[in-house]
């Protein structure tokens, strides 16, 4: 191993004094640089910090007028292309392409025409209804004609004055697969009353119909009628009013600190939702666009075909398209539901084609609600509708009679609904209303007694007459299901059956039959006979 030689102490001493003379050198010549080159590099220095600065003030003016500009389209951006801003300023913030799809309309306030360009450019099927086909038979055409067909009758065998011929509808427009519906549509042209064309809309309702007409079109048996006169069954208010006249003290059992009187508040924003099929567009649904959809801030038939002319979707839910797989079906319309419109409406009533439904009725008893509760839908949960308790047990709301649920509700329902546990994710059954009622109980939600300060009920599992006339089996009679599911607050009978304010009646199957309940509620007098 070598080992390296130390220096002698008088070399060392050499070596030190050199690196002293050479240190001296480069303290007087500026650290190694000659004063010329020390001159260069000081102008260098301050030619690039003016660079740098203006630069940097040409960055920051571009930031201020890009931020002007966004303000400036936020805000300035007139009423007819309301719709467009959102689209646009996401496409200037984010550069990766997006998918078309057809954005819903804002609502609308009916001041002016909602058919602009911009609007009819999102949803070409604004301010569209069918034509009003003159009927062959000419002035002999008589409305009591469209009561003899069935019920389930898709309206091919009626006459064209009974607007339930599909061929009047024709074929339903093709739609993208990622479509969203405006459900605001029919809303707005309610709102505006006239269809793009300038046509009255809804589509006017013939006096006719104001005489009595049993469910065959005869003269006489007209329960429904009856119902409706004896129990004094009205509209709180027109079908296109942004407020509500409320009495918050008429709820059962209303407490003594609750105010009286009437009270008029803003109305609040409920989007009515509808299963159905395909066979029942140009009747069933058509009818409920003719006459009460319109009360509802947003409208949506779920079906087999979708058609954004009514509208109407199709969407895909696990198992088969059949009355015995409806849960199924109803968790696909509320997961679509929650997904594409849930801030933008209040509550959420749904229920299925066969109904009949007062909105205004509807809006009027919630806004009651919520202020006797002091309340609000957005963070309060509310499950509303007709209840029933089978054996005194696994309470639910009745399907048939629709129900409704706060927003809060169905942002909670949707967080816990693919639980298979305790909301029945994968169970195929026909009682969706009870399987939604297990998961909201399971989730500390439950029903609300709606009925009013007398006990009388608002939303019906029937239609007026059947309640008008209803009476519990004698002693020797087989046991009603009907009593049975209503024993632990019994059911009131006659004129008592149903309330003033009431909001819905079920298996009205017939659209004649909507359209003479809707004429009978909103443009009769009591002289008709």
């Amino acid at each position: 191993m070598h080992r390296r030689t130390a220096p002698s102490l008088a070399a060392s001493s050499k070596v030190a004094e050199s690196r002293e003379r050479r240190a001296r050198r480069k303290v007087q010549n500026g650290n190694g640089l000659n004063r010329s080159s020390a001159k260069s590099k000081s102008a260098l220095g301050y030619g690039q910090r003016i660079l740098v600065l203006t630069v940097s003030l040409i960055v920051v003016i571009l930031i201020l007028v890009w931020i002007g500009a966004m303000f400036h389209l936020s805000t300035t951006t007139s009423q007819s292309d309301e719709g467009r801003v959102p689209a646009i300023r996401n496409n200037l913030l984010n550069d990766k392409p997006k998918i078309k799809k057809n954005i819903p309309v804002r609502p609308y306030d009916g001041s002016k025409n909602p058919y602009t360009s911009t609007a009819l450019a999102q949803n070409p099927y604004l301010g569209w209804q069918p034509t009003l086909a003159s009927s062959p038979l000419g002035s002999s055409f008589s409305w009591r004609q469209c009561f003899k067909a069935d019920p389930k009758s898709d309206g091919t065998d009626q006459p064209a004055g009974c607007r339930e011929n599909p061929n009047e509808l024709g074929d339903a427009p093709t739609v993208e697969k990622d479509w969203i519906p405006d459900v605001t549509m029919v809303r707005t042209m309610a709102m505006y009353g006239k269809d793009k064309d300038g046509n009255p809309f809804p589509p006017p309702l013939s006096n006719e119909l104001c005489e009595n007409i049993g469910v065959t079109g005869g003269k006489n048996g007209d329960s429904n009628k009856q119902c409706l006169s004896q129990a004094m069954i009205h509209r709180t208010g027109p079908l296109t009013s942004e407020t509500v006249s409320i009495v918050p003290s008429n709820h059962y059992e209303a407490t003594a600190s609750v105010q009286k009187g009437t009270i008029d508040v803003p109305a609040p924003k409920i989007m009515c939702l509808v299963y159905t099929m395909a066979d029942a567009h140009a009747n069933r649904i058509r009818g409920m666009r003719d006459t009460w959809a319109g009360g509802c801030n947003g409208f949506l038939a779920f079906s087999t075909e979708s058609d954004p002319r009514l509208p109407t979707i199709s969407l895909e839910h696990e198992g088969p398209e059949s009355y015995d797989n409806m849960w199924q079906k109803v968790r696909s319309i509320w997961r679509f539901v929650g997904e594409n419109y849930l801030d933008e409406f209040d509550w959420f009533f749904i229920g299925g084609d066969d109904l009949f439904v007062m909105p205004h009725n509807l809006k009027t008893y919630l806004a009651s609600l919520v202020y006797k509760d002091g309340t609000d839908p957005k963070t309060k949960e509310y499950f509303v509708g007709r209840r029933f308790a089978p054996g005194g047990r696994d309470p639910f709301n009745s399907g048939g009679a629709g129900y409704t649920l706060s927003q809060a509700t169905l942002r909670k329902f949707l967080a816990n609904m693919d639980d298979a546990q305790h909301c029945s994710a994968n169970a195929h059954t026909s009682m969706e209303d009870v399987m939604i009622a297990r998961c909201l109980t399971h989730l500390g939600i439950h029903y609300t007694d709606t009925r009013d300060a007398n006990g009388r009920e608002r939303f019906h599992p029937f239609a007026p007459g059947t309640h008008l006339h209803w009476q519990p089996p004698g002693p020797n009679e087989e046991a009603d299901w009907y009593e049975e599911y209503n024993k632990e607050w019994g059911v009131l009978q006659g004129k008592d059956c149903c309330a003033p304010d009431s909001v819905s009646f079920h298996y009205v199957k017939k659209a004649s039959m909507v359209r003479h309940m809707h004429a009978l509620i909103n443009s009769c007098d009591d002289t008709a006979e």
